[in-house]
Formats: structure tokens, C-alpha cells, sequence
């Protein structure tokens, strides 16, 4: 072989060489995704495979070939990890890769909502979070948890404050409830605690009454009013007559109006039968419920009924017999929509 045949061989094996390590090199710096960020979510059922899926359903053209042998090497279906991680524009296998292998993840936001039972409230935040239902309902259920923190199932209402947390998303149910129940003494804050004081009321005394409010109205304008009546009854002794109480009381499926048959059902709930607050809140309430018996409207109304324009806001007075006529207008409104 002469001299000039070996270095024409050389040089292409140089080039083919060259030209292999080039394409190594851009297989491994080539970003995983261009398009915009994305999360997937990762499960304990997941394996890599079912993770690289996730990656290309989320971008169907996203390069995985280079991310399968970084996590392949790295063994990643021995220690899945769970939870929300964000796939960012132009991140490369080798980043990629250590997001997954490393569990960086991103967190969510986990927004609670005021809801009218425990099992609704455990639905709803399973929805946004890893956690069963059942996991969250078992513990909002559990007398002895519950007592540890000081809560009974009665009293679970005030637990829980709603409103937007951020949270991972693959959070254990117990770190959950201990989170939550964290938020809820930020939430009462000194000035929130001294003016509970101020009006004569407990924590829950302020959570019970709000969460009437918030079954009386969802009109956040008309919250400080409707608390402002309760208030007067409270100072005057008088029943509080609130519907939503006998409702409560019922149990079970809710009647579509209260009738006077209702107000017989024997409850400490029943504050037609009962003066003063039934003996713990009716619902989950929101901080604008709280903060409107807080800060309470003040007048001389004690009596309520509900608009006859069915606007959702109601007639409020200090008088029986206007209140009466309210109610005579409401009622000829309902029968005049052919609602029974």
C-alpha cells in the first residue's frame, strides 16, 4: 500500500471518526423539547418507558433517544420518583435526565375551595394533588388524628382554611393535614385573634356563624350584612331561625326549600328549636366569610328573605311586619315562576 493510499484511508477514517463523534455530540446536546415548557406527572406505576411516553405525549417532537441511555446508565427504573416535574425549552438530555433521576420537582398549586362536606372537600383536593380521596376523607374522619390536633369530626370545619397553597404534587396525606393545619394558625393572626375577642366570640364561634353566612348568601357584598343581622339576634337572645342549620340537621339528601315539617327535627343544629350557635360549623367556610363576621356590618336588621327579582341578595329589615310582606312578595314571585 503506498504512502498516498495510507493517508487517503487515514483521512477518511479521521473524518468518518469525526463525523460519528460530531453526531454523538449533537445526540447529547440537542435539547430533549423546543416547544414551550411542559410537567408530566410521574406515579408509582410509572416505569421509563412509560415516562419517555409522557415526554412525547406531552411533544411529540421530542428527542429521547440520547434521555433513554442517560437514564438507562443511570438505572432510573430502579428509583422512580415521583411527582410534577416541568420538561423546560431547550433542556438537555443530561438536565433532563437529572431532573428525573434527582426527584428536582416542580410544585403545584393546590387551590381549596370552601366546600359543604368532608367528602367533598377530599374529592376536591384529590383532583389536584397524588393523594386518594379515601387517604384525605380517612384522615378528616379519624377521631383519634383529629383529637391529637385538637379537632373533633364536628369540629374538622376549622381545620381548614381554604385558599391557593403550593405544594409537591406527590405529597403523603399526613404531611398534607399537618400543612394545612399549619396554614390555619398563620391564618389567625393576632389581629384576627383580638378582634374575635372584640366581638365576644372563639375561633370557632367565628368559623360557625361564617359558615351560616356562607349558606346564606354567596354575595361577598352582602356577607357583612347577613352577619351583622346574626350578630343582633345573638345580643338580642333571639333564635337565629337560619335555615341552613335545619337543613344541616336533616342530614341526608337536602330539601329543595325548608317547610315547617323541617323545624321540628330535634337538634342541637336546629336553631329554630335552640337559641344561640349550634355547636360547630355546618360547612367549610372561605376567608371572606370569616373576615365579614369579623368585620361585620353594623345596623338594626333582624330579619332576611331573599329578593323576589331571584338576583340572589335579599330584602333585609328590623321589622316582623315588613319582614312578612318580604316574604309574602318572595313567595307570590316563586308561585308566579311556577317554582313550588
Amino acid at each position: 500500500m503506498t504512502r498516498k493510499i495510507i493517508i487517503t484511508v487515514l483521512a477518511a477514517l479521521i473524518i468518518a471518526g469525526a463525523a460519528v463523534a460530531f453526531s454523538i455530540y449533537r445526540m447529547f446536546t440537542t435539547p430533549v423539547s423546543v416547544c414551550a415548557d411542559y410537567r408530566i406527572y410521574i406515579t408509582p406505576a410509572d416505569t421509563q418507558e412509560s415516562v419517555l411516553a409522557k415526554i412525547l405525549e406531552a411533544d411529540s417532537t421530542a428527542s429521547t433517544r440520547a434521555l433513554k441511555y442517560l437514564l438507562q446508565r443511570r438505572e432510573y427504573n430502579n428509583h422512580i420518583h415521583t411527582g410534577c416535574y416541568t420538561i423546560h425549552t431547550d433542556a438537555t438530555p443530561s438536565q433532563v435526565a437529572g431532573i428525573l433521576t434527582g426527584g428536582i420537582q416542580t410544585p403545584v398549586k393546590l387551590t381549596i375551595n370552601s366546600t359543604r362536606t368532608v367528602g367533598q372537600m377530599a374529592r376536591a383536593i384529590s383532583a389536584q394533588v397524588m393523594i386518594d380521596s379515601a387517604q384525605i376523607a380517612s384522615r378528616l374522619n379519624s377521631t383519634s388524628l383529629l383529637d391529637s390536633l385538637g379537632y373533633t369530626p364536628a369540629t374538622v370545619f376549622c381545620m381548614i382554611i381554604p385558599n391557593t397553597y403550593e405544594v409537591y404534587w406527590n405529597i403523603s396525606a399526613d404531611a398534607l393535614i399537618s400543612r394545612l393545619v399549619k396554614e390555619r394558625d398563620r391564618f389567625w393572626t393576632d389581629q384576627r385573634k383580638a378582634r374575635a375577642a372584640e366581638i365576644e366570640l372563639t375561633e370557632q364561634q367565628v368559623i360557625t356563624l361564617a359558615s351560616i353566612v356562607e349558606e346564606e348568601t354567596s354575595k361577598s357584598d352582602e356577607m357583612p350584612v347577613v352577619a351583622g343581622l346574626y350578630m343582633n339576634r345573638l345580643k338580642k337572645r333571639m333564635p337565629l331561625q337560619a335555615d341552613p342549620t335545619v337543613i344541616f340537621a336533616l342530614g341526608g339528601e337536602r330539601p329543595k326549600r325548608v317547610l315547617k315539617k323541617h323545624l321540628e327535627v330535634d337538634s342541637p343544629y336546629n336553631t329554630y328549636k335552640y337559641a344561640g350557635l349550634p355547636p360547630a360549623p355546618i360547612r367549610f367556610v372561605s376567608t371572606r366569610a370569616i373576615d365579614a363576621v369579623l368585620n361585620y356590618r353594623s345596623h338594626n336588621y333582624l330579619y332576611m328573605c331573599a329578593k323576589e327579582d331571584f338576583s340572589g341578595y335579599h330584602n333585609f329589615t328590623s321589622s316582623l311586619t315588613q319582614h312578612n310582606a318580604n316574604a309574602a312578595r318572595y313567595q307570590r314571585a316563586l308561585r308566579n315562576a311556577g317554582i313550588r
